[in-house]
């Protein structure tokens, strides 16, 4: 078991209010403020293609102006790996990236797209950035990832969000037994999507897990409580839970 969970706080849903106005408010770079002063590890951000909520101006006012480390979601594509090599933040997270979808659907495909990634893993691993690949809680995924060399994999937990009863316990086993094979394989296993205060607990008490990211859930639940309690309540759901 890590000695403690750390807690990725993820804003790109502060910068989807603010674009439905356009404008600067609310401000991602205040929320991230917030988040650290709440009890946060981590900011992660999503620079999607069609920039729909994270613009280039927010990665570089998080780089210059926050001290938690940032995690930069990105899809492989040339274009996002010129931005990372850029900026060099902390982490890397490849995620699939559909132009028509809402939010991400799944895992990427670690094992079909081998030839594609290798070269991603390697420019951003030489220029001194940890690289995640965001998969699915699949065996095949976890080995496809050391094959690539990536120090850590961040397992897709949607669908252990959307299920119940003995599906659920099925999903939770499958990231259990995902997470423990990275370890054994020296690769830092990370979850995330979908995750709220209702569902939260067991999956934090997966004791080979260091990281949860989270955000849609906590920048909903910021519009009833403030987002300061909104994290700090879930940082306290992850502590229980260890």
């Amino acid at each position: 078991m890590t000695d403690r969970l750390r807690l990725g706080v993820n804003i790109d849903h502060v910068a989807t209010i603010r674009n439905a106005r356009g404008g600067d408010h609310p401000d991602p770079l205040r929320a991230a403020q917030i988040a650290a002063a709440a009890g946060a590890d981590g900011i992660t951000a999503h620079l999607r293609e069609d920039r729909r909520h994270i613009t280039d101006d927010d990665i570089a006012r998080l780089m210059g102006e926050i001290d938690l480390p940032l995690n930069l979601e990105m899809a492989a594509t040339e274009e996002m790996l010129e931005i990372a090599l850029r900026h060099r933040p902390h982490a890397a997270c490849i995620v699939p990236e559909k132009r028509e979808e809402r939010t991400t659907e799944g895992g990427l495909d670690a094992a079909g797209m081998h030839d594609q990634l290798a070269a991603f893993v390697a420019r951003l691993t030489a220029a001194g950035i940890r690289v995640s690949l965001f998969i699915e809680p699949d065996e095949r995924q976890v080995e496809a990832a050391l094959r690539l060399r990536a120090p850590v994999v961040e397992f897709h937990t949607g669908r252990f969000a959307h299920v119940d009863g003995d599906d659920r316990s099925a999903e939770l086993k499958r990231i259990g037994d995902c997470a423990a094979l990275a370890v054994k394989n020296g690769i830092e296993p990370h979850a995330g999507h979908g995750l709220t205060f209702a569902n939260v607990v067991p999956v934090a008490a997966i004791p080979q897990l260091a990281e949860l990211n989270i955000g849609h859930f906590l920048v909903g639940e910021a519009i009833f409580t403030g987002l300061e309690a909104s994290i700090q309540r879930m940082r306290g759901l992850m502590d229980e839970a260890r």
